[in-house]
This record gives C-alpha cells, structure tokens and sequence, in this order.
C-alpha cells in the first residue's frame, strides 16, 4: 500500500475527504465525490480517509471536523474546506489547482 506521502505527491492534484462513518454530511457527500471522479476522470485522484481509522493523519492536518476537503499537488497543500460543498465548486477548485 503507497505511503500518505506517495499517494499526495502527484502531477494531478489530489481531492482527500476526510470523513467519519457515522457523519451524516460525509454521507451525503459520497455521491457528490462519485460525479466529480466520474466527470474529471483520470485528471484527478480521490482518496477518501476514515478519521477514525487514521487518528494519525487527521491528527496531522487539524482535522477538527468532518467532513473536511484537502486538494495536494505535487505533494504541496493547495486548498482546504471543511462542510458540504457543492460538485460544481469541487471541479472548479480542482480545475484551479490542475493549471
């Protein structure tokens, strides 16, 4: 399995939703990360990763809140949201980041 370190540090930028289980946005949220992967497609990469599962990552980047939205390129932070975002948006700040 890559290393949080590989897995950030690519050419296109890379969407991480931290999220929870029991988190009710973070639900609602799902489908809006399947159509954003659907229409970006190979241009973008979307990890999703269980604060519960990774105390140690979250801990890292100040997770206070689920869910919250990170965009890496080439390994730098490029952008942060916590809270229901609307696809649109999301394809808009990955399209920022992808120039």
């Amino acid at each position: 399995m890559a290393s949080f370190k590989d897995i950030i540090n690519k050419k296109n930028p890379v969407l991480i939703d931290f999220y929870a289980e029991w988190c009710g946005p973070c639900k609602l949220m799902s489908p809006v990360l399947k159509a954003v992967k659907e229409e970006l497609g190979e241009s973008v990469n979307v990890i999703k990763i269980d604060v519960d599962k990774n105390r140690s990552i979250a801990g890292r980047f100040k997770i206070r809140g689920v869910p919250t939205f990170l965009i890496f390129k080439n390994g730098k932070q490029t952008w942060r949201q916590s809270g229901i975002i609307s696809k649109e948006e999301l394809i808009s700040k990955l399209k920022l980041t992808h120039v």
